[in-house]
Order: C-alpha cells, then structure tokens, then sequence
C-alpha cells in the first residue's frame, strides 16, 4: 500500500506521556500483586494504545455495539495490556481495579475472562487459543454478512468490521497457531489482522534455546499478507509509532488477504537493568526497578498508580470519538434495516439465540421397528433444520461422510476458486471445512460462537476429542453454545481398532463443568438430544454418536431426553426388583437384557440416560421417581470406562464396561469378547441381587 494513501498521526507529547503512564501501570499492578507479568505489558505500550486510541472501531459507552471491531488479546499472560487500555478508554475499570490485580472476586484477574470484564471479548490464557478465537470471529463476521447484507459494496455494510489480534511467540509457537493461520489463509480471511510480538523472550530466556524458523516466512508461506516493522533496526530502540501505524493501516486496507504484522520490540523497555530478559516476563520488577524505570520516563519515582488528569482526560477522548463514530453507524445501519425489513427481524432473533416459533416440527421422525446409526440421524437432523434455522451452520474436520456433518444441498463456505466438485460453495457459504486441524476446529468453533448469535458445530471421532479438549475446556468456561458432533463412539465402531476406539473419554468430558455430553441410544433420542441442545444458550454441548446400526425403539421421549435420564421399560407388574441403566449403542443391550430377566421372573426396569448433566439438572423429585432409592439392585451399562456410573448403581450396584481398550475386530465380535452383551448384563443384575439377600436358592433333593 502506498503509504501516500496512509492517514497521517497525530501522535502528541500527551500521547508519549500517556504510554509511560500505561508502562508505569503496568509495573505498580504486579508489584501490588506480588505476582503477573509486566514486561509484554510495558513494550506493548505504544501498540495497544494506537489500537485503542486510533486504529479500532469501538465504542467504550457501548462495548456491545454491533459494528466495532474486535480485540483479541491472545497471550492472555500479557492481561494488563488490555485492563490498561479499557481503564483509559472509559470501559469502566477505574485505578482501584488496576490496584486490585489477581485478587478475589476482582475484575482484574490474571487472565482475561470472557463475561466478566467488561470490554473483554473472550478468555484467553492457554497460549494460541485467542488466534484461533479471532479466525473464527472474522469467519463468522463473514457468515453474518452473507446472511444479513450479501449485495452491499465492500465497507459500506453495517457488518463490516475488522478483527485485530495480538500474539506472543509462545501463541506462535503453539501448534495450534500452524492450523489456524493455515486454514485462516485458505479462507483469504481480509478482515482479520495479528499482531505478532516478536520480542525474542519467553520464561526460559531467549527463544532461540528452542525456535529458529522465520515467522514471517511461515505465514507468507500460509498465503497471509505480512509487515514487518522493526524498532531495532537502527542498532538503538527506537519506538516508530509511525511506522506501526503505516503497517496496521496498510492491513486494514488489505481486504483480499489475512494480514501478519510482525513487531519487534524490547521486552520491558525501558527497565535499565531487566530488559530483554526472562525475569520481566512473569514476575514484578522489584521495588529498586521499578523506581530506575520511572526515572528513565522522567516520572516521580515515589508515586504509584499515578495519572495525571490531563493524560487521562486525553485518552478518554477516544469514548467521544467512538460514540461519535457509533452514531455515524448507527444511521447506515437503521437505513439497512428500513430497507430490509426481514433480514432485520431475522437478525434481531438470531443475534438473541430466539428460536423462531414451531421450529422443532421440522425435525425428523424415525420409524420404529428399523434400524439406523445415530450419526446418520444426526445427519438427518441437520438436513431438516437447514431450512428454519439459517444461524446453525458448522463442519467437520476432514471427516463430513462419516460425522454426517453435511446439511444436503447446502454450500460450502470457501472462497469461489477453492470450491471443488464434491463441494460446490461461495464465501458466504454453510459448510465448513476444518481440514485435519481438530485443534483449531475447537478455538475457531469457539470465536464464531463469541462473535455474535450463529450456532456452530464441528465434528470428528469421539477419540479425537483429545486434540480439542482445551478449547472444549474454555467453551465450558465461557458458557458458549458450540456442539461437538462426535462420532464412532465406542468399541463398535470394529476394526479400525484400538487406537480410534474411546474407552475412557465419555468421562473423562463428562468431568468438565458445563460441559452437556450426550449419548442417545436410538435415531429418535438423537433428534431429541439435537432439539435439547439448541433449546440451551449457556453452554457447550457433545453428542456422542455410532457408527453402528442401532433399532429405533418403541416408547423414547423428547421430555425424557431433555431431562436427561428416563424409564423406556417399566417392570412388568410396575415394581422393578432391577433397574438396568444404559446410554447409546448399549440400550439395546439392556432391553435385551430386561427380556431374560423378566423371563426369569425378575421384574426389571430399563432406563435410558444419555445425558448425565441434564439428569442431575432435574429436582429429586423427578430423579427418585426414575431411580427409586428403594431400588437398590441395580446395573449400569456403557462401552467404556466405569467411573462415575458406581454414583447411580450404589455399593450393591454392578456396571458392565471396559477397563481396558479395545481391539481390531467386526464389532459384534468384540461385544460378544468383552462381555457386553445381554446375558453378562442380565448376570450383573442377579450378581446386585445376591449381594441384598435376594439370591433364591433351588430345592435339589436329599
């Protein structure tokens, strides 16, 4: 970009003042704390003021609006880079909150939290995840103009708006940083610039004891546009806010292409004596440093949390500015909405995550008395909803004929020249396509559903969920409507054997907090648990889903589903001696397993449970009315793990399952091998029964 057509700065002595005064900050806060990290703050002084103060769109009176752009602050370490600048912006955080830094119940703690900071737009901590949160924004962002406003000029809609990101080189030295820039570059994602913060320090020192690639190679190489800008250069530390300003506003100008802007800076300037090293990385400077730097900024070395009102009052203006620029927003975006009077009213429920009414009726229903994978019910279900729910989109990761992740006639979202022949699309498209990249399918899952009101869901094998499991992690953290759709649940998914079969991961998900992971156990359960999953706004959500052919029973329930646990077979004189729980493929297997005992005079009841959480969701009123305490007998029945089932079956209980891993065979093989089958179960039910006392003897003569 000519840097003729770059806007000039203005960059004024209260400008400079104001940095020291960011870096000042920076340093009394983890001082107070005793803990943190001052150095990326107090380099990335200059660079987050100009983003805050001239490069985004936001509104600090509206940190809601629309239209503004989004901040990500991936090295989430680095917290007070962004607390700094929402407290000079006018968002709300004032001097005592600064003070209060890494402190209980503040709104400063040690990594930015998504909800509870205002001005905050996601959670960042686990290193690479907020990159992968900004490619999913700015694909969303590009889905929501698809949906909302396709046909206007480029800038000139209401929903154009850029997302900016800054990156530490541990983010990019995640491997998660490799799938997300890639994918990121393949989708010429234009509206999406990083900030790469190449200042050569991370804990253990130099980052050359363990990275030697050229970065910005490596992004050139992902099809990103890249500038550099190195204040280095002259063999002095020269800060060219200039220089940092020509290069982000040549980004923003770069529509056709991500934009890499790499950075070189100084860790700590201008410490005297700890900068450029790996002690300001992660700890305070010291009472003595500290007081050094201030000198050096020409600062009372005395006083802390200082402000000067003028400094102050200077960067709030960016508030007035902002909400000047909002208003200006504001008038294109009421003319938008007069003239498409149903896209508005489309956005307007969609960006509230409102269901629109009767929407459930679209969903299918399976015949009973056949047989189905859930994952191609799955797949059933996502066809039939295409039509009523325009804001549910998502893909698979490589994976979309076996996860059935693929809405029928739906086009791909990619740019034009990508499509391909088995999948036709545009930019604005539905279907997505991960690649082979579970690792960023989680974070960017996780950015579109932070970006606005859409519904995303990604899928691959249940197996795999382990390359997703910290984004899932944050997903649950964040309260974010995502869904997993996670296929090849089990052991029965047969020869491709141990290494793709999941023993231990139904629990080990099932321990996350907020996390809803959901095993129906016929086609009819999984269009139960898919209208259970969109009806919650405030969570993530796993279905767990076969690969197998599974008969759809008589008697399941939609009320039932939702509530997480309920009786599909009663005891036949409606006093059950044994109650058999089971999840997914294995109820089959139980209401197998009720016919031998009921044959044997056992009145047994059979309760299907695929979703754990919703189940204890419920008042006891309703769960003892499922699982009576008087029942006592019990046998819990899933292809994995035992672990949390010994809480529904209590000390007399039995549990049939695996407490090892699978193998390479036909799957019916396997059940039969490892002792998932009726018999076992009906066994394990008389086995709960002796331990009571309620082991009948035979009469065997003299």
């Amino acid at each position: 970009m000519s840097t003729e057509l770059v806007p000039a700065l203005e960059w004024t002595d209260l400008d400079k003042r104001a940095v020291d005064v960011v870096r000042a900050l920076a340093m009394d806060a983890v001082e107070k704390a005793g803990s943190g990290h001052p150095g990326t703050a107090m380099s990335l002084a200059p660079a987050a003021y100009l983003l805050f103060q001239r490069t985004m769109r936001h509104d600090p009176t509206n940190a809601d609006w629309l239209g503004r752009d989004r901040f990500v602050l991936s090295c989430g370490h680095s917290s007070l880079t962004l607390y700094i600048q929402l407290f000079l912006s006018g968002y709300g955080l004032t001097i005592d909150d600064l003070k209060r830094l890494r402190q209980w119940d503040s709104l400063t703690p040690g990594h930015p939290e998504h909800g509870h900071t205002v001005g905050v737009e996601t959670t960042t901590g686990p290193l690479g995840q907020g990159l992968g949160n900004a490619v999913g924004m700015a694909m969303a962002a590009r889905r929501e103009r698809g949906l909302f406003d396709p046909d206007a000029a480029p800038g000139e809609s209401p929903f154009d708006h850029h997302i900016w990101c800054l990156v530490s080189d541990g983010d990019i030295e995640e491997g998660i940083s490799h799938e997300a820039s890639s994918l990121a570059g393949h989708q010429k994602l234009g509206n999406l610039t990083v900030i790469y913060d190449d200042n050569h320090i991370s804990i253990e020192d130099d980052t050359l004891i363990a990275k030697s690639e050229d970065v910005v190679k490596r992004y050139e190489a992902y099809g990103w546009h890249t500038v550099s800008v190195d204040w280095t250069k002259t063999g002095e530390y020269v800060e060219d806010v200039e220089a940092l300003h020509a290069a982000l506003e040549e980004a923003r100008a770069e529509t056709d292409r991500p934009s890499f802007v790499r950075l070189r800076t100084i860790i700590g300037w201008p410490a005297p004596n700890k900068q450029n090293t790996g002690k300001i990385h992660g700890s305070a400077l010291g009472e003595d440093e500290v007081a050094a730097t201030k000198r050096v900024m020409g600062m009372d070395h005395g006083a802390t949390f200082d402000v000067p009102a003028d400094v102050l009052e200077h960067a709030r203006q960016v508030a007035r500015r902002g909400h000047e620029e909002h208003a200006k927003w504001e008038r294109g975006y009421l003319e938008w909405r007069q003239a498409n009077p149903e896209r508005a009213a489309e956005y307007d429920r969609i960006s509230r995550r409102r269901l629109p009414a009767d929407w459930s009726t679209a969903l299918p229903q399976f015949e009973t008395g056949g047989s189905m994978a859930t994952r191609k019910a799955s797949g059933e279900v996502l066809s039939s909803l295409a039509r009523v729910l325009p804001e549910l989109w998502g893909g698979s990761a490589d994976l979309a004929e076996s996860n059935n992740t693929t809405m029928k006639g739906e086009p791909s979202f990619i740019p034009e020249e990508y499509q391909t022949k088995e999948f036709p699309g545009n930019r604005y498209g539905r279907t997505l396509h991960f690649g082979i990249r579970e690792h960023a399918m989680g974070a960017i899952l996780n950015g579109i559903a932070l970006h606005g009101g859409t519904r995303p869901y990604g899928g691959t094998f249940l197996v795999f969920s382990d390359y997703m499991r910290p984004s899932v992690r944050l997903a649950a953290l964040m309260k974010l409507p995502v869904t997993y759709v996670w296929t090849h649940d089990s052991i029965g998914l047969g020869e491709d054997g141990p290494t793709h079969q999941p023993i231990e991961h139904l629990w080990a998900l099932r321990a996350i907090p907020g996390l809803d992971v959901v095993r129906p156990g016929d086609a009819n359960e999984t269009a139960y648990a898919w209208k259970a999953v969109l009806e919650h706004t405030d969570r993530p959500a796993a279905l767990a889903l076969t690969r197998q052919n599974l008969p759809v029973f008589e008697g399941t329930s939609a009320e039932g589903v939702a509530r997480g646990g309920y009786i599909l077979r009663e005891a036949s004189d409606g006093q059950p001696r044994v109650i058999i729980i089971a999840t997914g493929s294995e109820l089959e297997i139980a209401v197998n397993g009720r016919e031998l005992l009921e044959a044997q005079g056992i009145a047994t009841r059979v309760v299907s449970m695929p979703c754990v959480e919703w189940f204890h969701g419920q008042d006891i009123a309703y769960r003892h009315t499922v699982l009576p305490p008087s029942v006592t007998a019990r046998v819990a029945v899933e292809a994995g793990i035992a672990l949390g089932w010994h809480e529904f079956v209590g000390e007399c209980g039995e549990v049939v399952g695996l407490e090892h891993f699978g193998a390479s065979a036909p799957y019916r093989t396997l059940y039969e091998q490892f002792g998932l089958t009726a018999e076992r179960v009906a066994a394990a039910a008389k086995s709960s029964l002796a331990k009571l006392g309620h082991d009948k003897g035979e009469t065997t003569g003299n």
